[in-house]
């Protein structure tokens, strides 16, 4: 009897397990594709580390929390921004130097590997997010391949198979012991 509990208990773990997987895929497929880049999560944009220039604060791969600024004119030496540098590429570094001149504010940056100071400084305006000290390592990789067409369609459809056969073979223990049941109810009565 007791074993029967254990089993309960295992089974509604993976259950939940593997349903929290699927709405978690649902979420980051749908969030990216919305996006037209990287998902979204309570206000925070989340963007993938593509290169080394600021290990090891954080690593190649990683995944990181940004919060889009709304007064890009306020930050401060040593915050880490993400800024524009061309028209479709952003870049994450460190403020080494704040420069004022007059309404214009300009940042000079520089990657934490990086020897040198970027090339050129960072308008205020070009300035999108500040990065919130949140990060998890190596997950970029899987949020990349999630942006593809075949990992899309692999993320949506694998942890939905693996819950449908999981179900499936739950109802299938669950018909067993019903027969075994059965069969004793039939040898008691004769």
């Amino acid at each position: 009897m007791k074993t029967k509990k254990v089993w309960k208990v295992t089974s509604n773990v993976i259950t939940g397990i593997l349903f929290l997987l699927l709405i978690f895929m649902i979420f980051v497929v749908v969030s990216s594709k919305a996006s037209g880049g990287e998902p979204n999560f309570l206000g925070y944009q989340l963007k993938t580390v593509l290169s080394g220039s600021m290990e090891p604060t954080f690593m190649t791969g990683s995944i990181i929390a940004v919060k889009p600024v709304e007064n890009p004119t306020s930050l401060k030496k040593d915050d880490i921004i993400t800024f524009r540098e061309a028209e479709n590429k952003l870049i994450t570094h460190r403020i080494v130097e704040v420069n004022k001149n007059g309404d214009q504010t300009m940042y000079v940056t520089k990657g934490d590997n990086n020897e040198n100071k970027d090339g050129d400084p960072v308008l205020s305006q070009n300035v999108v997010a500040k990065y919130s000290g949140f990060t998890i390592p190596y997950v970029g990789y899987f949020l990349d391949y999630a942006k593809s067409k075949t990992g899309t369609a692999l993320l949506l459809i694998l942890p939905g198979l693996l819950l449908l056969g999981y179900s499936g073979l739950s109802i299938f223990k669950a018909l067993k012991e019903i027969e075994k049941g059965k069969g004793k109810e039939v040898e008691e009565t004769v």
